[in-house]
């Protein structure tokens, strides 16, 4: 996993966004500020500009200043939440990159994500697809399954967490003060993750 596949990722990553930012807005719509797909799509549009004026030299690297980029420049929860899971990757990322450094890197990810959205598994958050993901990464270092194979598990894990999202009630963020109400909506951080995961997949074969 070369640095040029990181980047390979923010740019598929984007182009998946922007092309489903009107669903991840109306998502969002239903239980939020109708404001993710927006904001999303801007912050990760800052970040292909980021990389390409930095030319980051490693994997962290383009980590890091994606990470560092969509905390300063995306509105609402999404910004820091997903720099936070980027950053603090870039920061543990072990040399060389291989499928179990960075699975390694990806648990802390989410660990970050789920301190600072003080957010567990069940909560109806991005989470929900996230640390799916993670699990399906940990599973597919133990059992051996090269990298193509082990990133499309992890986003198939990402997507079924996410549609799982649908009959839960939210217990974090805004759609949490919809009560009852928030039952019956796909989380849209959850369906954003999902994407993110789905673009590495993508780049990966």
């Amino acid at each position: 996993m070369e640095t040029a596949l990181f980047v390979a990722w923010f740019e598929e990553a984007a182009r998946l966004v922007r092309a489903d930012r009107d669903r991840l807005t109306r998502l969002d719509a239903a239980i939020g500020d109708a404001d993710h797909g927006t904001n999303l799509d801007r912050g990760l549009t800052e970040v292909l500009k980021a990389l390409a004026e930095s030319a980051p030299a490693s994997e962290a690297e383009v980590l890091t200043t994606a990470g560092a980029t969509l905390i300063r420049r995306v509105g609402g929860a999404s910004g820091p939440l997903y720099g936070s899971l980027f950053r603090q990757m870039g920061k543990v990322l072990q040399t060389p990159v291989t499928l179990a450094a960075f699975a390694g890197a990806f648990e802390e990810g989410v660990v970050a994500v789920e301190r600072l959205g003080k957010a567990a598994l069940g909560d109806k958050t991005m989470v929900d697809a996230l640390a799916p993901a993670s699990r399906a990464l940990a599973l597919a270092v133990r059992d051996g399954v090269g990298v193509r194979e082990a990133l499309d598990q992890a986003a198939r894990a990402a997507g079924e967490g996410s549609k799982a999202t649908i009959p839960m009630q939210a217990r974090k963020g805004r759609a949490s003060y919809l009560g009852e109400r928030s039952i019956g909506h796909e989380d849209p951080g959850a369906a954003s993750a999902t994407l993110i995961m789905t673009a590495l997949a993508n780049v990966a074969g």
